[in-house]
């Protein structure tokens, strides 16, 4: 078959070079809260398990996560799911489904206790019982005050998620195939997923792992964005996978901007900073957020507390010699309460700010944190696709969950505390799924006669390159290009330039050029390998923004100031293939409580 770079007939395809295989019962791509959530469900009940991750399991970008995980214990004050529930529609601007809402809520509190028994070293009250921390939109009373739901430790509690977890993982004998990298799918001519090609690092070996399930739980592509809290490894693997195999990627204009990421550095200050009790101010010293949000002040939810202080910044209020910064100041809260419960901040604050957070408050300003698209999945972490008169029809054989899918419980802007219960909830969703669907006593399906082709016509690609451009340099443009045209406040004119210029780079990435053709740890061909994933989810955040008239969520489209639920209460679904969009609706209808109609979000 012809090389879909360049459209030539090349020799290692035709040869039909024979790949290793190994097979599994099923294959999981990442390591991370989600992958590891699941594997354990897998691995405990006897399946043969793969877990590939680029890099060691505890380093995945889970690890960063600091503020706590959003359950309705009432350990603090009063508490229910029902409150739970009606704020994380209300964060997701209506764009969220509430059936899936409505699961991931009711289930929270068993997810913790659940992580609780694996030992996770949550932060106790005084009685024995879990700590709770307020965070931003989380509300009791459907809106009235906010409310203590953040189960914390410290400000490190992905960090102990993820070693707890790993634990467990190696308690139940998890195969784990480290520094790894997933390459493509592999689908048969009915269309469902039998196995997946990858890169094995260190040798720069390619190989088929042939599996009866494939889940994808590789995390989010904050790397296509200049600024932005993600590690590195986070360059949309998935979502190029996906792509790649004709799946298509929802609400991917969908981006959250953290409020509070150190100005310059882009290093993460949680939201728990303000959940105990730190108030963002401008040149004046003012608690601007007071205006702007009379009920929830500096506890609004992210989007709108990143418009503000993008607003603050833009009408002349800003801090510094420029006025490109706004402030967080944590001095009223004590230096005891911040070593206790915020020792990162405080050694981020010293770091990356020269700044004692315990003395001067600290320059923050709103940061790519989190995608809330992805690839579509249902309640089981099952990946759904329009097809066969449906608009939700199985891909067999192929899972995703964590933030590489889009459930969607997030909708157009996700809760703090949401992602982490997410990969819990969905996760331990998925494996209960995969564990019932009996694997042992089902037979692998035969892999299609091309298995592997593309994958090997890629790396070919660029072993016989001689000239072009290296990776880096198209993956800091799509960047730059990201950050100036899809940012926090978008206009069409904007967006529409933004397209046109993803366009050029995207044929400017059919033409990556590696020096080193060497195969062992060659980590310049990763990078040029990963480049063909950061434009699939730039093209697919672009093309989808520059289409929603609207502001919802974290879109905010300065020509199209309101909310259009008439026109625009519908997910998006974009596809690799000629830039097509298509649209599905909203589910409105939780399972098993009254609807929450939409309304206007005040604060």
């Amino acid at each position: 078959m012809p090389c879909k770079f360049c459209g030539k007939f090349n020799a290692m395809t035709s040869i039909k070079k024979a790949l290793p295989r190994r097979r599994f019962d099923a294959v999981i791509i990442g390591a991370g809260g989600s992958g590891m959530r699941a594997s354990l469900q897998l691995a405990e009940a006897g399946l043969n398990v793969a877990v590939l991750t680029k890099v060691f399991p505890t380093r995945s970008h889970t690890v960063a996560a600091q503020g706590g995980i959003g359950a309705s214990l009432g350990n603090m004050s009063e508490d229910n799911w029902h409150y739970h529930f009606y704020d994380t529609i209300k964060g997701s601007d209506w764009l969220g489904d509430q059936d899936v809402i409505e699961f991931m809520c009711r289930e929270a509190p068993k997810a913790v206790y659940e992580l609780e028994h694996f030992g996770m070293p949550f932060d106790r009250n005084p009685d024995g019982t879990i700590y709770q921390r307020p965070f931003g939109g989380h509300t009791a009373n459907y809106g009235e005050k906010p409310v203590q739901r953040a189960c914390a430790a410290a400000d490190r509690t992905g960090h102990a998620m993820l070693h707890t977890l790993y634990q467990r993982n190696v308690r139940a004998k998890t195969n784990f195939f480290v520094e790894w990298l997933a390459l493509d799918l592999i689908r048969d001519d009915a269309g469902d997923v039998v196995g997946v090609t990858a890169l094995e690092m260190e040798t720069g070996q390619v190989y088929i792992l042939e599996a009866k399930v494939v889940l994808m739980a590789t995390g989010g592509a904050g790397r296509i964005w200049d600024a932005s809290t993600n590690a590195f490894i986070n360059t949309g693997d998935g979502m190029g996978l996906a792509a790649r195999a004709g799946i298509p990627l929802e609400d991917m204009e969908f981006w959250q901007f953290h409020p509070t990421g150190v100005a310059g550095a882009g290093v993460l200050l949680t939201e728990g900073c303000r959940g105990e009790g730190a108030i963002l101010r401008n040149k004046d010293g003012e608690r601007f957020m007071e205006r702007y949000a009379p009920t929830y002040k500096d506890l609004a939810p992210r989007d709108f507390v990143s418009r503000c202080m993008d607003q603050e910044i833009k009408e002349g209020r800003g801090c510094g010699p420029n006025g490109d910064y706004v402030v967080l100041d944590l001095t009223h809260i004590g230096a005891e309460t911040i070593m206790k419960r915020l020792p990162s901040v405080y050694e981020i604050g010293m770091n990356f700010a020269n700044v004692d957070v315990t003395k001067e408050p600290i320059p923050v300003v709103p940061t790519i944190h989190y995608q809330m698209g992805g690839i579509p999945t249902n309640i089981n972490g099952q990946v759904v696709v329009p097809g066969n008169g449906k608009k939700n029809d199985l891909v067999n054989g192929l899972y995703a969950i964590g933030e590489c899918s889009c459930v969607s419980v997030h909708g157009a802007n996700r809760l703090g505390t949401n992602s982490l219960l997410d990969l819990l909830v969905f996760g331990r969703a998925a494996g209960n799924h995969i564990v019932g669907m009996d694997l042992k006593n089902r037979e692998f399906k035969p892999l299609p006669d091309n298995a592997g082709e593309q994958t090997l016509a890629r790396i070919e690609h660029l072993n016989a390159s001689t000239s072009g451009e290296y990776a880096q340099d198209v993956a800091n443009d799509i960047r730059k290009t990201m950050q100036k045209y899809a940012g926090v406040f978008r206009n069409q004119e904007l967006m529409d330039e933004g397209v046109r210029q993803m366009a050029k780079l995207t044929e400017r990435a059919k033409h990556l050029w590696v020096k080193d053709k060497s195969e062992i740890f060659n980590t310049a061909r990763i990078e040029a390998l990963e480049v063909a994933n950061l434009i699939e989810t730039a093209n697919a955040t672009m093309i989808s923004a520059a289409a929603r008239k609207e502001s919802r969520g974290a879109h905010s489209h300065d020509d199209h100031q309101l909310r259009d639920d008439e026109n625009w209460m519908k997910h998006t679904l974009w596809y690799s293939e000629g830039n097509r969009l298509d649209y599905k609706p909203v589910q409105l209808k939780p399972l098993t409580v009254d609807s929450i109609p939409p309304k206007e979000r005040t604060f």
